[in-house]
Parts: structure tokens; sequence; C-alpha cells
């Protein structure tokens, strides 16, 4: 959490309010990481919560790649019926607009990445709705 200040604003809200209890389940919500994002996907898949390997000031387009990070672990969340977003989008849904495209990775339970999607539905900061839009480009053909 040490670049949590320099991540997004949703993301930074929905954070606070699990570390204190004011998120939906009002349980609170502590921090945890192996870093290597398979340990961590695996923890969160047998505990639970969220994993986000998030976009930040110094890397808004994230640093994962799309096409052999993001997606593959996307499709394993999913299969053991989780969910994993760029903030507003659901990384499945993104058709690759080159081989190195990077994207922000928030994903965990379905209802725990929700909760925290329904922090950028409310954002109405102009710089992140168009980088979420930018995300969709290709995958609107």
């Amino acid at each position: 959490e040490a670049n949590r200040w320099n991540w997004e604003k949703p993301l930074q809200e929905y954070v606070t309010a699990l570390q204190t209890a004011q998120g939906e389940t009002k349980t609170q919500y502590t921090s945890r990481y192996i870093g290597s994002m398979v340990g961590d996907v695996h923890r969160t898949l047998l505990y639970g919560g969220i994993f986000a390997y998030p976009s930040d000031q110094k890397n808004p387009d994230g640093k994962l790649r799309l096409l052999y990070e993001a997606a593959p672990m996307s499709f394993l969340i999913e299969q053991a019926g989780g969910l994993s977003l760029t903030g507003k989008t659901r990384i499945m849904d993104l058709v690759p607009q080159k081989v190195h495209q990077r994207v922000p990775f928030l994903a965990g339970s379905y209802d725990d990445v929700m909760e925290m999607r329904s922090y950028y539905d409310a954002c109405d900061d102009p710089e992140i709705i168009k980088r979420c839009l930018a995300r969709m480009e290709g995958s609107a053909k």
C-alpha cells in the first residue's frame, strides 16, 4: 500500500471504507500480500477479498499486460466465481489494442469487486472516465 495515495480516488475510497468497516459487509478488512500475483490471487481465491494491481499516477494504464498476465488470471478468477475489472470494465471484455497493452487489475470475489466498481461508477473525475472509455475502444468493434 505504499503507493495508495497515488491510486485512483475511487480505489482509495473503497480500500479506506473496507479498512474502517464502512463497506457493505460492515466487516473490517485487513491487507495482506505475498508479493507474487499468482500467490496473492491463490490466497484471494481461497479466503476471499480483493487483489489489486491498480493504475496510479506514474502508471495510469496499470502495469500488468492484458494478453499474458491480466486476461489469463481473469479467466481463472471468473471460472472460480469471481470477477476482475480495470475499474469499470470487465477484463475479459477487453479486445487487445496492442500486444503489450497494460491494464489495471482489480479482482476477487464477485460481491467485493462489484462493491468496488460502485465507487468507480460514482466517480465523476473526467480523467478517470476518459481512461475507462479509452480501454473499451477496441472492444466496441
